[in-house]
């Protein structure tokens, strides 16, 4: 999400509602220094401060936009750790992220703007001209409408927007004749096929040359799609008709705006996450401010102020009212039920929500948004960068960062709207972590798993398109700037559009369809445009009044959103169980499930089997206890089961070039040094072992001791390994699977397990690496011949590893300027790592060991299978009534909090690979209950499967 900076500043008084856009954009973004000059005591920044970190910044950009263009550029994406072009169908399928692809040089398409307001104009002129001379958008290849449309519309629009500007300047782009906006058009008529439907709501995927019901079109045959990907085209299709005269876009966007309004829940005033587009019903009931709504919201607010129609107003303040009243819990936002909205739909939340702090700026909700934000920061702060998804009590729910850019966005409107310079600070840390964590030699890295530091091959190109930006504007003073930012509104791509589009080529008939749905409340446009003495009446410590409650939110407290029946109930009785506190021994406790309409059944084997039927239940209250409780019961049973299994462990390489920049996740075995436990790791040089399977005596062994010894996985078990290179003098051991392509991106997490017999006397650290990841050693062998690595629980912060060794500063201190890294680097042949990525959220962890060829032991798992880490899987049945089965054993265990009702433990994600390709390859949510009780079962099992 992206928001855009106001032409005029607030008047004396607040407008409840405010008519035009630039009188909605007159948030009063009060400017940095004059909130500084009334607090002199503020801790500001220096100027001198602002400018280095900003110089800081350009330099990043340049780091991470030079090594596209020399090393992936035509392609659509560069993969930073093999240093080469993502092209699709040249490299292993990512399932729906790669519907970004479409080959049409992605990344720069999406970088043109960036470049302008970067001041790079020279690299701006020669990127257009590339992308003129190079692009084609007539492949034969089936792309996301709603990628396609923010990225490549989006980008072609922002570049044509700020060519002209250029161009009338009169210094660049004299020879510019609408290029970009041509191309654009073509794009616009190659996307019009998906809406070839009776509700008007597009197809997510289309052919960029079939388009969507030709034969070779390899599409259309979807009945699904996100709310946020029929409801995130106004901006672009609006502006594409406003540019060109032709109304056809702008009308298709708008009939599914309307579609989607007429569609919603009335009760509720609340969106699903998914609808078919064929027949309007909602697919998923849950509804929240994130993945697969965020940017419908967001637009809803930006048409008004592009296009200055009132009836997107109108429909923003309808939901953004049902968002505060069911989904804002502050600081948390928290997923509910479109029918049900006293009912949350989840406990754990995922980082696309970071941008609606910064829409909440552009509302003018101030105080929510700086709850929320620091809620925010305090997550990064533990974990280095915003998980894709983490808990109400704010553990990890799934481990990876594709480096997002809406944190840096949101702090980046919070600084406009506060100009308190705690949030320059919180942009000084994000540039911090992206260069001690992200930065590797080729661009920036994707994080695997925040929790060990490994890598993915992967960078995507918001990351060039947004961040930069952001991080940018937000050190820079007006005089840093060639043109005015505040004359342009940013997509949620971050791409500009001039405001003045707003009076251009109006060839809309605009009526307002709102007020056929819905009787508006006045209340709802409260504080739509207010002034900044109302927000900050001379009262510099305003935000940090905010945000001082919140500090500790994430370390000291385990917050948990107050459940709907509590709010109900006010001082009455709360409700009397959770899941976490069950015990099937306490009577107590069986009466209230009595009361919840819950039954309990015991199996023979001594666990319990939970049924909830509605009609049972006491009141329509303890239906909704009920229907909580299980809910909870069927995640706590899902964390039970996974805690059997041990965590990722990292290998990271510390020698000459890499010095600890590449983070490989590794398996974990069930013997030998516990690394958990040894804080520094083992650390050592790699040698290889002769036999290589590792299974007889080795005879090499002077090349092994005191080295991590490398062996391939088969012929043996895996003790037996490790008891020979042991006995070598080997201090650790790498296993390297032997099937050839294998990476954490197709198969589970492994884990090595002994032999049956005790494994005491195996104590050096062995870890398991696919064949993909451990090949990066190989071949950095093969390149370097002396390379050094660390076994660790998680990689290191390189200040530790390299602490009282000589080492190049650059690499210890991530706020000097990087410019030396690269030369340094120069000085060998560029070393080629490589590394597939995946984006699945959820995977079984492997638990195997070895066993010989024609051995004996049936006990034992073959070589190369995969079998669950837990053999007594609990499970969750649905019966063919009203009711759902979750089987979990009774719980006497504790809460990790002392608070009595807090969030119940979560699921944990265990998804993390850096894997390795081929380096020559350069080319890449009594009666309602009742009639809804099948949708809640569909939302909950719905939520167990639930990917970002």
């Amino acid at each position: 999400m992206s928001g855009a900076g106001g032409r005029e500043r607030g008047s004396a008084q607040p407008a409840p509602r405010c008519r035009r856009p630039w009188r909605l954009l007159a948030l009063g973004l009060l400017s940095a220094s004059s909130v500084l000059a009334a607090a002199p005591g503020a801790g500001a920044m220096s100027k001198e401060e602002k400018r280095r970190l900003g110089n800081q910044v350009l330099e990043m950009f340049d780091h991470a936009y030079t090594n596209y263009m020399e090393h992936a550029y035509p392609a659509d994406e560069l993969m930073p750790l093999t240093c080469r072009g993502r092209v699709r169908g040249q490299e292993p399928s990512r399932g729906d992220v790669d519907d970004a692809l479409g080959k049409f040089s992605l990344t720069l398409i999406d970088t043109l703007d960036t470049l302008v307001v970067l001041n790079k104009t020279k690299e701006f002129e020669e990127a257009v001209k590339k992308v003129i001379k190079d692009v084609n958008l007539d492949n034969d290849i089936v792309v996301s409408v709603f990628e396609t449309n923010i990225r490549v519309l989006g980008g072609l629009l922002g570049g044509h927007s700020v060519a002209i500007m250029l161009k009338e300047k009169g210094e660049y782009m004299q020879w510019y004749g609408g290029e970009l906006l041509h191309m654009a058009k073509e794009l616009g008529y190659k996307l019009l096929p998906a809406f070839n439907t009776t509700s008007g709501l597009p197809y997510p995927r289309v052919n960029l040359k079939f388009g969507v019901r030709h034969p070779e079109a390899r599409t259309g045959t979807e009945t699904d799609t996100c709310t946020a990907c029929a409801g995130t085209l106004i901006l672009e299709f609006a502006a594409l008709s406003r540019f060109t005269g032709t109304s056809i876009f702008e009308e298709y966007a708008r009939k599914a705006l309307d579609f989607i309004w007429e569609k919603r829940q009335r009760s509720s005033n609340l969106v699903g996450v998914t609808i078919n587009i064929h027949t309007g019903d909602w697919v998923r009931k849950d509804s929240g401010v994130g993945a697969g709504i965020d940017s419908y919201y967001e637009y809803l607010l930006k048409a008004y102020v592009l296009l200055g129609d009132d009836s997107f107003l109108e429909r923003f303040n309808t939901h953004y009212d049902a968002i505060m009243r069911y989904i804002s819990q502050p600081p948390l936002l928290l997923d509910v039920h479109i029918h049900k909205p006293m009912l949350n739909a989840r406990t754990w939340m995922d980082s696309l929500l970071a941008f609606f702090p910064g829409l909440q700026v552009l509302k003018g909700d101030i105080r929510p948004a700086i709850e929320t934000h620091e809620m925010l920061y305090q997550v990064i702060k533990k974990h280095n960068f915003l998980p894709e998804a983490f808990t109400t009590d704010f553990r990890v729910h799934w481990a990876q960062h594709p480096l997002r850019p809406e944190f840096a966005e949101s702090t980046y409107f919070l600084y406009k709207a506060t100009g308190d310079p705690y949030y320059l600070e919180v942009g000084k840390t994000l540039i911090e972590n992206l260069n001690k964590y992200a930065r590797v030699p080729c661009g920036f890295a994707a994080m695997k798993d925040v929790r060990t530091g490994s890598h993915e091959d992967r960078m995507d190109s918001f990351f060039l398109a947004e961040m930069f930006k952001y991080l940018y504007l937000l050190f820079a003073d007006k005089e840093d700037m060639i043109f005015d930012i505040e004359d342009y509104i940013f997509t949620t791509e971050a791409h500009l559009l001039p405001l003045w589009l707003s009076t251009t080529n109006q060839t809309i008939s605009r009526k307002n369809t709102t007020t056929e749905y819905t009787e508006l409340d006045d209340s709802n446009f409260d504080w739509t445009c207010p002034n900044t003495q109302i927000l900050f009446p001379n009262d510099p410590m305003f935000a940090q009044s905010i945000r001082e409650p919140l500090k500790n939110v994430v370390d000291k407290s385990c917050p948990r959103g107050i459940s709907r029946a509590e709010e109900s109930l006010g001082s009455g009785p709360k409700p009397p169980l959770r899941a976490r506190d069950f015990m099937a021994s306490n009577p107590e406790h069986l009466e209230i499930l009595k009361k919840m309409g819950v039954s309990l059944i015991h199996l023979k084997d001594g666990r319990v089997q939970l049924v909830q039927h509605a009609v049972q239940a006491a009141s329509s209250l303890d239906a909704e206890d009920g229907l909580r409780f299980m809910q909870e019961m069927i995640e706590l049973s899902s964390q039970q089961q996974k805690e059997q299994q041990l965590p990722p462990r990292a290998v990271q390489i510390v020698s000459h070039p890499f010095f600890g920049r590449v983070v490989l996740t590794a398996g974990p075995a069930q013997f030998g040094m516990d690394l958990s436990k040894r804080k520094a790791g083992t650390r050592g040089f790699v040698a290889t072992i002769k036999p290589y399977n590792g299974c007889s005596e080795i005879t090499n062994p002077e090349a092994v001791k005191e080295k991590i010894a490398l062996m391939q996985r088969g012929q043996c078990m895996f003790a037996e390994k490790a008891r020979n290179v042991q006995k070598a003098g080997a201090i650790g051991g790498i296993v390297i699977d032997d099937n050839e392509g294998s990476s954490s991106d197709t198969a589970p997490l492994f884990q090595m397990a002994g032999d049956g017999k005790n494994t005491d006397d195996i104590t050096i650290p062995m870890l398991f690496l696919f064949n993909k990841e451990g090949n990066i050693i190989l071949d950095a062998i093969r390149e370097y011949e002396a390379v050094e690595v660390l076994l660790s629980d998680k990689a290191k912060d390189r200040a530790t590893i390299f602490k009282g060794k000589m080492i190049p500063n650059y690499i210890i201190d991530s706020n000097l300027e990087m410019d030396n890294m690269d030369q340094k680097l120069s000085e060998n042949d560029s070393h080629k790592q490589s590394s597939e990525e995946t984006t699945s959220a959820s995977q079984d962890v492997g638990l195997a060991s070895e066993e010989p060829e024609g051995g004996e032991n049936s006990d034992v798992a073959q070589p190369d299978s995969l079998s669950p880490a837990h053999a007594d899987s609990d499970s969750v049945s649905i019966s063919n009534q009203d009711s759902y089965v979750p089987e979990n054993e009774a719980s006497t265990q504790e809460p990790e909090c002392t608070q009595v009702d807090n969030q119940p433990q979560e699921r944990k994600t265990e998804t993390e690979s850096d894997s390795k390709a081929d380096w020559d390859n350069k080319v890449q949510p009594m009666e309602s209950i009742l009639a809804d009780w099948n949708e809640d079962i569909e939302a909950f099992e719905m939520m167990e499967k639930d990917e970002l």
